[in-house]
């Protein structure tokens, strides 16, 4: 983050998954709430989190690989490569939505929506 944001002023969003409640991932949080501000999501919202439709593409691309990634070397390199074949349209789409998505997450009252 101070790489991108040597300010301080930049955003992570995190969504409170089970897996991100440890203590060391919490304790980390700690020691770096100076380096940048972190967004607080509902836990596992694919709702309102649109990174969530990024990784089912990276997924989808990376179960059709023959043979699949035997390693861990292999498997980044794997990952590395589906994310990059991802259009910036896509990305773009996915910021566009949002209020479109926090307007439907609001007339469900929080419950099930398209997203």
């Amino acid at each position: 983050m101070l790489t991108a944001y040597p300010n301080g002023d930049g955003f992570f969003q995190q969504d409170n998954a089970p897996c991100h409640g440890a203590r060391i991932v919490q304790e980390w949080f700690q020691e770096h709430g100076g380096d940048f501000t972190l967004l607080r999501w509902p836990p596992q919202s694919p709702a309102l989190n649109p990174i969530e439709h990024l990784w089912d593409k990276v997924k989808r691309a990376n179960r059709q690989l023959v043979p699949q990634p035997s390693n861990l070397t292999e498997l980044h390199s794997a990952i590395h490569q589906a994310w990059c074949q991802i259009p910036c349209i896509i990305f773009q789409h996915l910021v566009e939505s949002m209020p479109r998505r926090i307007t439907t997450v609001l007339k469900a009252k929080g419950g099930p929506t398209k997203y």
